[in-house]
């Protein structure tokens, strides 16, 4: 359901508070630090200047942020913007084989074909074609590395992360009033500051202007860069972001998502940057119940998290040195605790009826494998291999879920015509 904007910003303050704030402020904490990093070795092993850096954090960072905005103020769903993080291992690599205007040129492509996708409204068509179980399998394997990562951290810093995890535990049990995601992260980062394992950053800080840059076409940089990028935005991040605001009980608009994704692509191709779409993980931060009891009010969340996000593209020559300095632990620890309620619904969803229970497993398997096969993530593949398994072993629970979407798009075809 579409909502007047206006009206979204006059209900906003009603919905500020501690909860949304707390999950916005870590949702962006979690985008501005690792995949920051990630950014900016790429664009050093691909011999990039400064100031083109600063230009491709600036497109992803700021334009993503403005997508969230639109999106949770026109739907007031938790949809966070950023960027794909596997989009920026595979155009990484591509630097070192292609200009920076040619690889630009992929971008702008690539945001061209998802945005006739979204237009189209096909995505929208196949995604109501996979079983929910199979896209919720596929959450939980793409996101299980965030339930993971936080006690994998207990083996190179115990002491904080152990006591993030306490901290967690006991607010939770105890404190009502104040996010236990929050206390986790204050308690966690208070330590690691008398321990003083905040790292320094090589890169100096200083203010840079964004630059635009004029794309130039290559059929070897399109076939390299753009179809893959074009997959990795609708069949990973888009579908993630889909499968966690269903596993939270939204109606997610996807066609619009995939528009508006396609947009951003355009858009970032002009800053040299790759890709501005919808945000897995920082959606998946944004629409738990970290950020409050009422799901109606979640969507403050993605515009606490796009001023944060948004900023930090303005000022990214300043404020990535600062960001980074963050203890890596750290992060992987909070982002693992904002995941604990979209795993377990996902869990949920995926296995607690009879129907599509192989093939759910086997997205499940595929997503948590972390295979790339052609520069295309895993759970992309992990909605392929899951589908094609129930098409051969669950036939008769893909003939019910055929005949009840004919159903439904009979009786939408009725309601639309009286």
């Amino acid at each position: 359901m579409k909502y007047s904007m206006g009206e979204s910003l006059r209900m906003l303050p009603r919905y500020l508070n501690i909860n949304t704030f707390s999950a916005g402020t870590l949702a962006a904490i979690f985008g501005c630090t690792g995949p920051a990093l990630i950014i900016i070795g790429g664009a050093a092993d691909g011999g990039l200047s400064i100031e083109q850096t600063i230009s491709w954090l600036f497109a992803v960072y700021f334009l993503g942020s403005l997508i969230g905005v639109y999106l949770a103020l026109k739907y007031r769903q938790p949809i966070a913007g950023a960027w794909s993080i596997p989009g920026a291992v595979l155009v990484a690599g591509a630097l070192q084989h292609y200009s920076l205007s040619e690889i630009s040129g992929a971008y702008l492509v690539s945001g061209i074909l998802v945005f006739i996708l979204g237009i189209s409204g096909l995505i929208g068509k196949i995604m109501k074609w996979i079983p929910v179980p199979i896209v919720m399998a596929m959450i939980v394997g793409a996101m299980i590395k965030f339930g993971t990562g936080m006690i994998t951290s207990l083996e190179g810093t115990p002491l904080i992360v152990g006591t993030a995890i306490l901290v967690y535990l006991f607010s939770s049990r105890y404190i009502k009033k104040v996010p236990p995601i929050l206390m986790s992260f204050v308690a966690g980062g208070i330590l690691a500051a008398i321990m003083g394992e905040f790292q320094s950053s090589s890169m100096e800080a200083g203010f840079t202007l964004p630059q635009v840059l004029l794309p130039t076409f290559s059929f070897e940089s399109i076939i390299s860069v753009s179809i893959p990028l074009t997959l990795l935005v609708i069949g990973a991040e888009n579908a993630q972001a889909i499968g966690v605001l269903m596993a939270e009980g939204y109606k997610p608009p996807i066609n619009s998502m995939t528009i508006w994704s396609g947009i951003g692509g355009i858009v970032t191709s002009l800053f040299g940057g790759h890709n501005a779409n919808i945000a897995g993980p920082m959606t998946a931060i944004c629409s738990s119940r970290e950020s409050g009891e009422n799901k109606e009010g979640r969507y403050a969340s993605v515009i606490v998290n796009a001023v944060i996000f948004g900023g930090f593209g303005l000022i990214a020559g300043l404020a990535v040195p600062f960001v980074t300095a963050l203890p890596g632990a750290l992060i992987s620890t909070v982002a693992g605790l904002a995941m604990i309620g979209v795993l377990v619904s996902s869990l949920q969803a995926s296995f607690s009826e009879r129907k599509f229970q192989i093939g759910a497993f086997f997205s499940l398997v595929i997503a948590m494998s972390g295979v790339s096969f052609f520069s295309i993530s895993s759970p992309f593949w992990a909605l392929i291999g899951g589908v094609i398994v129930s098409l051969i072993i669950e036939k008769g629970d893909f003939d019910t879920f055929k005949s009840k979407i004919k159903a439904d798009e009979g009786r939408e075809k009725f309601e639309s015509a009286v």
